[in-house]
C-alpha cells in the first residue's frame, strides 16, 4: 500500500499522463442510482413484479401492469435525453428489464401451453443469446451503446435502432402477441364481428375470391386472438431481427479473433524487422 501511494504522490499532477489518486478526484453531488430514467427503470420493475404476481389468476391486473411497465420503456429513453442522463447503468437496467419480463411471460405461456413449450424455450434462448452477443460486440468495437449501430455492420439493425418509430412498432408488437397468446387462455368470448358488413366493404372480385368458411370464422374470434393475428407479423418480424443481430455479432467478433491473432503473429516479426533495420 505504501509504494502504491508514493507512486501517486511522487508524480507531478500538471504533468501529462500524470496519475491522480482515485480518492483525489473532484467528485460531483450527482447519483447515477437516482437519474430521472433510472428511477423510471426501477418503477418498471417493480410494476412487473406485480403483473407477475396477479398473471395466474388475474389477466386484468396482470394485463395493464405489464402494459404500463413496457409502455415506460419508451419513456426512459426520452427522459434521458431530455435530462442530460443518460448512463451504461440506465441502458443495461433496462435492456435486462426488457428480458427478464418477456421471459417470465414466456415461462408461463409454456405451461399454458404445453405442446409449445419448446418453442417458447427457444423465443427466450433466442432473445437472451442475440442480445448478450450483440452488447459484448458493441463492447469490444468500442461503442458507448448497444443501440450504436452503423449502416455498414448491418442496414437492417441500422434501421431497427436508430429509427425510433421502427423501434417502438417491433417492440410493442412483439409484446402484444405475448399478451394476446395469455389472454386467450383467460377470454372465450367471440366478438361477433359481423360477416356481411365487412363483405360489403370489399370490391366484388376479391370478395367472391375469400372462401366461406373464412368469414364464419371470424365470427367466433375473440379480442385477443385478434390482437394476436394482427401483431404476428410483427412478432415474426423481431425473431428475425434476433437471429440477424445475432449472427452479425458473432460475425463480428469472430473478426476482432482474427485480427488479434494476426497482430500477435505478423505484428511482433514486423516490429523486430523494423528494429533490426534501424540499427
Amino acid at each position: 500500500m505504501k509504494r502504491r501511494a508514493r507512486r501517486f504522490t511522487d508524480s507531478k499532477p500538471d504533468a501529462p499522463g500524470a496519475l491522480v489518486d482515485p480518492q483525489e478526484r473532484p467528485k460531483t453531488d450527482e447519483n447515477v442510482f437516482l437519474f430521472v430514467p433510472n428511477l423510471i427503470g426501477y418503477s418498471r420493475v417493480i410494476l412487473a413484479a406485480f403483473s407477475l404476481t396477479f398473471m395466474s389468476y388475474h389477466p386484468i391486473y396482470c394485463t395493464v401492469l405489464y402494459t404500463i411497465s413496457q409502455l415506460l420503456d419508451a419513456v426512459d429513453g426520452q427522459a434521458a435525453r431530455a435530462l442530460g442522463q443518460s448512463s451504461k447503468f440506465g441502458g443495461v437496467l433496462d435492456m435486462v428489464t426488457d428480458r427478464c419480463t418477456t421471459s417470465c411471460l414466456l415461462c408461463f405461456l409454456s405451461s399454458a401451453y404445453p405442446k409449445f413449450a419448446l418453442l417458447f424455450q427457444a423465443l427466450i434462448t433466442l432473445d437472451f443469446s442475440s442480445h448478450y452477443i450483440h452488447m459484448y460486440s458493441s463492447l469490444v468495437a468500442g461503442s458507448r451503446s448497444h443501440k450504436t449501430v452503423t449502416q455498414e455492420h448491418s442496414r437492417i439493425l441500422w434501421l431497427y435502432y436508430n429509427n425510433k418509430a421502427t423501434l417502438f412498432l417491433f417492440c410493442f408488437g412483439n409484446e402484444a402477441f405475448f399478451v394476446a397468446l395469455y389472454l386467450i387462455n383467460f377470454y372465450r368470448t367471440p366478438m361477433g364481428i359481423s360477416s356481411p358488413y365487412l363483405m360489403s366493404l370489399l370490391p366484388p372480385t376479391i370478395r367472391h375470391s375469400i372462401p366461406l368458411w373464412f368469414w364464419s370464422s371470424l365470427q367466433k374470434l375473440t379480442f385477443p386472438q385478434v390482437i394476436a393475428v394482427l401483431s404476428f407479423p410483427i412478432c415474426l418480424g423481431k425473431q428475425i431481427i434476433s437471429c440477424i443481430q445475432f449472427f452479425k455479432a458473432a460475425t463480428h467478433l469472430a473478426d476482432s479473433d482474427l485480427e488479434e491473432r494476426w497482430e500477435k503473429k505478423f505484428g511482433s516479426s514486423s516490429k523486430k524487422s523494423g528494429q533490426a533495420i534501424a540499427e
